[in-house]
C-alpha cells in the first residue's frame, strides 16, 4: 500500500518550490562574485524537482517536462511517438541527459572561446550594467557561462540519478 502526501504537503511544496527557483537562480547569478554558483544553484534546482517529485509524483513532473513537446505539431505517428517516450520515465532520462550535455558543452565553451582569443584557458572578461532593479549594479563575467554550464550539468545528472532510483 502506497501513501499519498497530503494536501498540506501538496501546498507547502507549490509554496516553497517558486521560492527554492528563485533562490538558486540568484545564486547562480551572484556566484563569481558572492558566495552561490552554478553547483549550489544546481543543487537547490533538484532539490526543488525532488519535492515535486516526492508530493506530485514521476509523470507529473514527465508531463510538466514534455507538455510542450506534445503540444507541437506533427504527423499522428510522431505525436504517438511522443506520447509513448513521455508514458515512462525513459524520456525524463533523456531530457535530464541532454541537459547535461549542454551544461558541459557551455563550460567547456566558455574555456575555449578564451584560448581562442588568444589568452589563457578560462581567463574572464567582465561587463557591468547598472540601474539593474534589487541588484542596482550587476557584474557580468564571463565566468557567468562556466557557472551556467555547471547550473546545467548539476541539475541534469542529479535529476537523472533521481529518476533513475524513483523508477526502481
Amino acid at each position: 500500500m502506497t501513501t499519498q502526501p497530503t494536501i498540506i504537503a501538496r501546498t507547502v511544496v507549490r509554496t516553497v518550490v517558486p521560492i527554492i527557483l528563485l533562490t538558486a537562480i540568484a545564486l547562480v547569478l551572484q556566484g563569481h562574485n558572492l558566495p552561490g554558483g552554478g553547483f549550489i544553484g544546481g543543487v537547490l534546482t533538484a532539490t526543488a524537482f525532488a519535492l515535486v517529485y516526492i508530493s506530485y509524483g514521476s509523470e507529473y513532473l514527465v508531463q510538466a517536462l514534455l507538455s510542450g513537446a506534445e503540444g507541437a505539431e506533427g504527423t499522428g505517428a510522431e505525436t504517438e511517438s511522443i506520447q509513448a517516450e513521455s508514458r515512462f520515465l525513459s524520456g525524463a532520462i533523456g531530457t535530464y541527459t541532454r541537459m547535461f550535455a549542454f551544461g558541459l558543452a557551455l563550460a567547456a565553451g566558455s574555456g575555449v572561446v578564451a584560448v581562442v582569443l588568444g589568452v589563457p584557458f578560462l581567463t574572464q572578461a567582465v561587463a557591468l550594467v547598472h540601474h539593474v532593479p534589487i541588484y542596482k549594479e550587476l557584474e557580468f563575467a564571463s565566468a557567468l557561462a562556466f557557472d551556467l554550464g555547471v547550473y546545467f550539468v548539476v541539475v541534469g545528472s542529479l535529476l537523472t540519478i533521481l529518476a533513475v532510483v524513483g523508477d526502481e
